[in-house]
């Protein structure tokens, strides 16, 4: 059993989150579950997540989302701070899951990844 909290940033309508969140429970784990298109991300809270899986803000893009489309995301002059302010406006356009735990994070795709975690 893991003693630190861990943390997933979920979308229960996402086949993949919904898969990640069983691996941790089918391994013991109850994570706190943070539903980040109820409860959104500030800046701040972006960056530090982007710190912990040492990826650019591009980097955690949905890319298939119509407001990625819609905003221009593709167009490499944007900047790392707007696309961050993007995903704090439109927090759809985070991928999704992402588990944290002890400072160190991983996104479930595929779910299993968050393992390397443990």
């Amino acid at each position: 059993m893991i003693n630190s909290q861990v943390v997933i940033y979920h979308n229960p309508r996402c086949s993949k989150s919904r898969a990640t969140l069983k691996i941790l429970q089918d391994h013991g784990i109850q994570p706190k579950i943070v539903e980040y298109l109820k409860t959104p991300l500030n800046g701040e809270e972006i960056n530090e997540l982007l710190v912990m899986l040492n990826i650019s803000p591009r980097n955690l893009l949905r890319k298939g989302e119509d407001v990625y489309k819609l905003l221009n995301l593709k167009n490499k002059n944007i900047s790392d701070t707007n696309i961050v302010s993007a995903m704090v406006e439109n927090p759809i356009l985070i991928e999704r899951p992402i588990v944290v735990i002890d400072g160190k994070a991983k996104i479930g795709r595929p779910p299993e990844q968050v393992l390397d975690l443990f």
